[in-house]
């Protein structure tokens, strides 16, 4: 038989923004699609119309465009093996839940909410299986003119796949091997619901996977419990040679604590759990973003991906390229991954760093917007290439570290920094660089170096920290040859005037 050509899927329900977890499964469906030269899909899995939120479909879409994560087909994305939505699908799945039921593989059961509260409060640990069944309202105990009727008259109804019990049940998953599962333990798991004439979750992913021709499935840890069902599911439709391979990733973790990531995990200690700010329409709650909070999605992508994957060496900065190249299923670790969120901000750091100058000016002038201050976009990555080797992790803690780059400083004669450069004699040196910078014709860096350096080496001069004092009025900022150049000759010499007149 001819190898299938690889096609994995990422489909998020429409019930909110997307975690950040969601965010790395669909990163490393799009790694492996890409390192095969296989499809990735795009699926929006909407049969649960009580949960669905305005807004959210749009949002994830958007979320996916800021991150780099590229999409073949599927909903916005055009196929053709839609729809892509599975609202959209009721016809399609009512044709094989008709065939399940016709094959004795399903059964019809009228069980009213009531009725499973009254017979799970009677019975511990009940559940609706093969032990089971028989003591129920359903098409197995009813008598067929029972049930016929009850479906005319409208009484709503599920309809349950029938599971055998006392069979091992394998799992062949990528990362953890041969999973067995007894089908004792599974329930007869509705399949579809009359309230809506939508499937469940169960069905509509494995016809959707089949019919879309999905070679691959990788989903979160929590799904690992349906991947027996699943299977049965494939064997019952006979669909056995299609039967996708499954690749379970470990969950991310509190970054403290146990269990798993959560949004009051990022609340309490001061980090987004999602890509994009996400402005609630029910309560309008407003939660952070990635996006939102200065981080570069090269770095969102290349901290996500270290999370439960490494290459096996020590290198950390990886491009989406280089991921592409080196990502590896079988490497991902069985056990969670901790979100470490102080590494994310050192990975923003690092993209920073690496980032043109002229690429992190846009970001920068909307800080300087909002703090009142207008300048050429050339002036801003000028000062971002001159500041951002500072300990900064994002763009807008560049200006409390830069304010005097656009303001003239206010002196304090108790500032540590001042009192302790600006000594006696300060003054008169500061007249005597003054003298030496009006001579300046070119105040470029190189051309102040030359003549200041000489002139401090020749009269035993050490200008630099009162320089410093009079032209940003504390300790902080760049080498002050650069300092200089960009305020201009007329600017540095009106602050060093203003220094020695205030502080004497």
């Amino acid at each position: 038989m001819a190898e299938r050509k690889v096609r994995v899927r990422f489909a998020p329900s429409p019930t909110g923004p997307l975690h950040i977890g969601g965010v790395r499964t669909a990163l490393y469906n799009y790694l492996f699609a890409r390192q095969h030269g296989g499809d990735m899909v795009f699926r929006i899995e909407d049969t649960d119309s009580n949960r669905f939120v305005p807004g959210a479909e749009e949002y994830i879409i958007e979320a996916f465009r800021w991150l780099g994560i590229g999409f073949d087909e599927g909903v916005s994305f055009g196929g053709d093996k839609g729809p892509y939505r599975q609202s959209e699908r009721r016809d399609i799945y009512k044709k094989y839940v008709d065939r399940l039921l016709n094959e004795g593989k399903a059964y019809i059961a009228f069980d009213s909410p009531e009725e499973l509260n009254a017979k799970r409060e009677a019975t511990a640990n009940f559940q609706y299986d093969a032990r089971t069944r028989g003591e129920m309202r359903n098409s197995l105990t009813l008598p067929a003119g029972e049930v016929e009727a009850l479906m005319a008259a409208g009484h709503q109804y599920v309809v349950r796949f029938k599971v055998e019990s006392g069979e091992e049940i394998h799992v062949d998953d990528i990362i953890r091997g041969d999973v067995v599962i007894n089908s004792s333990i599974l329930d007869d798991k509705v399949l579809y619901k009359s309230a809506d004439q939508l499937p469940t979750y169960h069905l509509a992913n494995i016809v959707d996977d089949h019919l879309m021709e999905i070679s691959h499935v990788i989903r979160g840890e929590e799904w690992l419990p349906s991947a027996p069902l699943h299977v049965l599911l494939y064997r019952a439709f006979g669909w056995e040679d299609t039967m996708p391979c499954f690749a379970h990733l470990p969950l991310l973790l509190k970054p403290d604590g146990k269990g798993k990531l959560s949004k009051r995990d990022g609340d309490r200690l001061g980090f987004p759990v999602f890509p994009l700010e996400w402005h609630d329409p029910k309560t309008g709650d407003v939660s952070s973003g990635y996006r939102e909070s200065g981080y570069l999605p090269e770095a969102v992508i290349n901290f996500l991906a270290l999370l439960g994957w490494n290459p096996g060496t020590d290198k950390e900065l990886l491009s989406m390229q280089e991921l592409i190249e080196q990502f590896d299923l079988t490497k991902c670790s069985k056990s969670g991954a901790r979100f470490d969120y102080v590494k994310g901000q050192w990975f923003n750091r690092e993209y920073i760093l690496a980032r043109d100058n002229a690429e992190l000016a846009p970001a920068f002038l909307e800080i300087l917007e909002r703090n009142g201050i207008e300048t050429s976009p050339e002036r801003a990555a000028a000062v971002v290439g001159m500041m951002k080797m500072k300990k900064i992790s994002f763009i807008h803690e560049l200006w409390p570290l830069c304010d005097f780059f656009f303001t003239a400083p206010r002196y304090d004669r108790e500032d540590k920094f001042t009192r302790k450069n600006w000594k006696e004699g300060s003054a008169a040196e500061m007249q005597e660089l003054m003298t030496l910078l009006e001579g300046l014709d070119d105040f470029g860096v190189e051309s102040q170096k030359a003549a200041v350096d000489r002139w401090a080496e020749e009269n035993g001069k050490k200008p630099w920290n009162p320089w410093r004092v009079a032209l940003v009025g504390t300790g902080k900022g760049p080498d002050m040859y650069e300092l200089a150049a960009f305020l201009g000759k007329e600017e540095t010499l009106c602050r060093m005037r203003r220094a020695v007149a205030e502080l004497g």
